[in-house]
């Protein structure tokens, strides 16, 4: 599900041009608070990330909407991330259902550890000073702050399968010895086998109905269903079936599999919610397993 997350720092702001950016985007539901960004509480906020589940994507206007300082921005994507939810901006372009967005925050992150560098180039004096008296300070030899970002990434390319290393290469801009240095840093069996990504087409049966008597209700809860949700799955209607849809629904194991067909199901029936329908569905799967969800 899209849920959106809008705030302004006084009630005098307006959120109009946030919800609306917001719902553009697709968003089903949207958490609204009028807080200082400087404050502690934020209940909405707190109240929209409890709720999330796996699937989820949190979207906001920008950035700066989410957090105080970027500490407080990456601790706070950590928890969404932790919870299997994913973070859109709509004006930072930054995205991490997708791997460039999620390479992009990382780099993004790795800022974060600019001041603190600074500052330990203010101690390299006092560093050689305890070296030469046979002390030897510093940290362990490892990744950078930025290659441990950029071998995150290639960790779930790699698991993913979906590129090959060469690909993966490419899209980083690494060798691919460095690659497999990152992979077993990461603690990846090279070559060991690779996840592929398989595509099921579906059959989905789904009736609406408008639980009041404004029949527009009913069209764009339609509407809203086939944009937000089945576009995703390449949703295709049935010209001769009115309410049948053929969907393409990625999976690399059968328990991801159910995972999406349950969220789909279930960002179906929220939408029907959301525009006061109720809706009845099922979805088969268009192999010899001939399997059913409803």
């Amino acid at each position: 599900m899209n849920i959106g997350y809008a705030r302004v720092s006084t009630k005098e702001q307006n959120l109009d041009l946030q919800k609306d950016a917001l719902m553009k985007a697709g968003c089903i539901e949207i958490f609204e608070e009028k807080v200082s960004g400087a404050g502690k509480e934020r209940p909405q906020l707190e109240k929209l990330v409890e709720k999330l589940r796996k699937g989820d994507i949190l979207t906001v206007w920008k950035l700066d909407r989410l957090g105080r300082s970027i500490k407080d921005l990456i601790q706070l994507v950590n928890n969404i991330q932790g919870k299997g939810a994913e973070l859109k901006s709509l004006n930072d372009h930054i995205d991490t259902t997708t791997p460039h967005g999620k390479l992009t925050f990382h780099m993004f992150a790795a800022l974060a550890e600019f001041e603190k560098d600074i500052i330990r180039e203010r101690t390299l004096a006092g560093l050689a000073t305890a070296r030469a008296r046979g002390r030897v300070g510093g940290r362990p030899k490892g990744l950078s702050q930025k290659a441990e970002h950029v071998a995150i990434i290639a960790q779930q390319l790699y698991e993913d399968g979906q590129k090959t290393v060469t690909e993966i290469c490419d899209e980083l801009s690494i060798s691919r010895v460095t690659l497999y240095n990152y992979l077993r840093h990461r603690g990846v069996e090279v070559g060991q086998h690779r996840n592929k990504t398989k595509f099921l087409k579906t059959e989905l049966w789904l009736v609406a109905q408008a639980n009041s008597k404004v029949k527009k209700s009913l069209k764009k809860c339609i509407e809203a269903i086939e944009f937000f949700i089945l576009q995703k799955f390449k949703g295709k209607a049935d010209k001769k079936n009115k309410g049948i849809y053929q969907l393409i629904i990625p999976y690399q194991s059968t328990k991801e599999l159910d995972l999406t067909v349950t969220q789909i199901i279930r960002d179906i029936k929220n939408t029907g919610d959301l525009h006061n329908c109720s809706v009845e569905l099922s979805l088969k799967a268009l192999d010899k397993s001939g399997k059913s969800w409803k």
